[in-house]
Parts: structure tokens; C-alpha cells; sequence
């Protein structure tokens, strides 16, 4: 398991770089795995990616899986590549983070120059301007409140999610 979140979007996921690259947890099973050993694990290609997603409003369960999920080193920013989505999520929302690098509130590597990602929705992600999906996200602006996946059946606000990895 890479990330587990099942507190509707928990600040226990705004922390440091430092702290994104090595990995952490709490009692209740919310987890990062770490981006280094997450980023050692996919540079393999011997993996696919599986995200499972709780709508808050339904509790309805959704997934998407893609058939190539790699992160690279710390070098590039933990760069992520993510391509061949299938699923029932309405959308692809993940991909649209593909090429994009992983930022925290204290390393700005999204593509927004007038402010920080992670600061403004507060956790750990491959931020672009600044996202369609943020499984590690826990506040927002109004309606665009953080923890979320754009477009999915059972709205975009989530109650729980996982990242896995699965064997090819």
C-alpha cells in the first residue's frame, strides 16, 4: 500500500519533504508509504497502480487503475509518469498530474507561480494548478475543498482513499 486515508481528508498529510521521502503513518491506518522507496519500487515498471475512492457524499466505492505508475528519485522531484487509466471514477482526473513533479509546503515544485499548492490545500502531491484529484489534501478555497477526485459519480469531495501497487 502506498497512502491510505480514511479520516475525510486528514492534516495528519500536511507534512515536510523530509518527511513525504521517508514515509510515515498513524494509529488509525492513514499512511505514505515514502517517495524514495515508492520512487526504488516503480522505477522497476514491474507494477501497476490501483486507487480506491469513497465518495463522501454516497459512500459509493470507485477505482481507477493505471497500467504504468513510475516516480522517479529525489534528483528529479519524485517526477510521477502515469498513463493507461481504466476504471469507473467518471474520469481521469490522475493523469492529469502525469509529468508533474511532487511538491510540500516546504518545496514548491507546481506549476502555479503565484502561490504554493501544498500550502493552499495543505498535503503532499504531484500538484500541477493545483489538481483534479489530491488524495493527500485537506483543506480548500470554498467549494474546492482539497481531499478530491474531479468529476466522480458520487461527487468530487472524498471520504476515503488507498493507493495500491499491483504486480503486472
Amino acid at each position: 500500500m502506498i497512502q491510505q486515508n480514511t479520516n475525510n481528508g486528514s492534516a495528519l498529510f500536511n507534512r515536510s519533504w523530509a518527511e513525504y521521502k521517508v514515509g510515515f503513518s498513524d494509529s488509525r491506518g492513514n499512511c505514505w508509504l515514502g517517495n524514495d522507496l515508492l520512487s526504488q519500487l516503480t522505477l522497476t515498471g514491474r507494477y501497476t497502480l490501483r486507487l480506491d475512492l469513497q465518495s463522501r457524499n454516497t459512500s459509493n466505492w470507485y477505482y481507477a487503475e493505471y497500467s504504468t505508475f513510475i516516480v522517479l528519485s529525489e534528483s528529479s522531484n519524485y517526477t510521477l509518469h502515469v498513463s493507461g487509466y481504466s476504471g469507473n471514477t467518471g474520469y481521469d482526473a490522475f493523469s492529469r498530474h502525469n509529468g508533474r513533479m511532487f511538491s510540500t509546503f516546504d518545496r514548491d515544485n507546481d506549476r502555479d507561480s503565484s502561490s504554493n499548492c501544498a500550502v493552499t490545500f495543505g498535503g503532499g502531491w504531484w500538484y500541477n494548478s493545483c489538481h483534479w484529484c489530491c488524495m493527500n489534501c485537506y483543506k480548500g478555497l470554498g467549494k474546492y475543498f482539497g481531499f478530491v477526485w474531479v468529476n466522480l459519480p458520487g461527487g468530487r469531495r472524498l471520504q476515503s482513499s488507498r493507493m495500491w501497487l499491483q504486480c503486472k
